[in-house]
């Protein structure tokens, strides 16, 4: 089944975007490098987001499972573009801190790391696109 999302091209750079399901709405601007006014995510800003998300998304997904908790985990994503070959995303590099750490075996550590990198919109980026991942335990 898919999901279904639509887009509002509202001039000056600017879109509308509705989720289909829940009917939230999101806008985005170009960024001030390439004309923008970079009042608010870019496309590529959305996808190191949802880089950022889905990977954390997918930790959750597995702490729920084993009662792990991890609640107030931060996710920092940094993406820098690259104008060669192309204006394109050239590298996302993912910070996950992960809260709860004394209270989270090595093992479980492990599942955690291995679940963040299963996430679809990891699986989905271009091999060109280089991920940096790096993972930190906190209390």
């Amino acid at each position: 089944m898919a999901v279904e999302m639509d887009l509002v091209y509202q001039g000056n750079l600017h879109c509308q975007a509705t989720h289909g399901p829940s009917g939230n709405t999101l806008v985005t601007d170009a960024p001030v490098d390439n004309g923008g006014q970079g009042s608010s995510f870019s496309p590529t800003d959305l996808v190191a987001t949802a880089l950022g998300a889905c990977m954390v998304t997918i930790m959750g997904i597995v702490a729920k499972r084993d009662g792990l908790a991890i609640e107030g985990t931060t996710v920092h994503v940094a993406k820098e573009m690259v104008q060669q070959p192309a204006r394109r995303i050239g590298t996302l590099t993912v910070k996950i801190a992960v809260a709860g750490g004394s209270k989270i075996s090595s093992e479980d550590r492990l599942k955690l790391e291995r679940a963040a990198l299963t996430c679809p919109v990891h699986k989905s980026l271009h091999p060109d696109i280089q991920v940096p991942i790096e993972f930190h335990y906190t209390d």
